[in-house]
C-alpha cells in the first residue's frame, strides 16, 4: 500500500504568494482610479458640482494610500528576504531559498510599483483643467 507524503503547510506569517502580487495590483487599481476618474469627469463635467481641483485632491489622496500600501508590501518583502542579510542568487531547490527569492522578487516589484504610481499621478501636477 502506497502512502502519499504529508504536504507542507504554507507559512502562517503575512508573507505568502499573495504579497508578491500586492504592489502591482495596487498600482493597477491606482491607475484605473486616476485615469478613469479624470476621463469620466472631463467627459461629463457639466453634471458634476465639483471642480477639477477636487479631482486633483482626490488623486493625491489615492496616490498617498497607494504609496503607503506599496511601502507596507515592500517592508513585508524585506522582512521575508531576511532584511537583506542573504545575497542573491537564491537558486537552491530548498524552501528557504524559495522564500528568500520570493521576498527579493516582491521587494523589486514593490519598488517598480512605487515608481509607477508616482508616474501615474505626475500629470495632475501639470494639468490644471480638462482640455477640449
Amino acid at each position: 500500500m502506497r502512502t502519499t507524503p504529508p504536504r507542507s503547510r504554507p507559512s502562517g506569517g503575512l508573507e505568502s504568494l499573495w504579497t508578491l502580487f500586492t504592489a502591482p495590483v495596487v498600482w493597477a487599481a491606482h491607475f484605473l482610479i486616476c485615469y478613469l476618474g479624470v476621463a469620466i469627469y472631463c467627459a461629463k463635467r457639466d453634471r458634476f458640482p465639483i471642480g477639477f481641483d477636487a479631482i486633483r485632491v482626490g488623486i493625491g489622496v489615492a496616490t498617498a494610500f497607494a504609496l503607503v500600501a506599496i511601502l507596507v508590501s515592500a517592508w513585508l518583502a524585506w522582512r521575508q528576504w531576511g532584511f537583506g542579510a542573504h545575497d542573491p542568487p537564491h537558486d537552491e531547490p530548498t524552501r528557504h531559498d524559495r522564500t528568500l527569492f520570493q521576498g527579493f522578487a516582491t521587494l523589486l516589484l514593490s519598488g517598480l510599483s512605487f515608481i509607477a504610481v508616482i508616474f501615474v499621478a505626475l500629470p495632475v501636477l501639470f494639468v490644471t483643467e480638462c482640455l477640449q
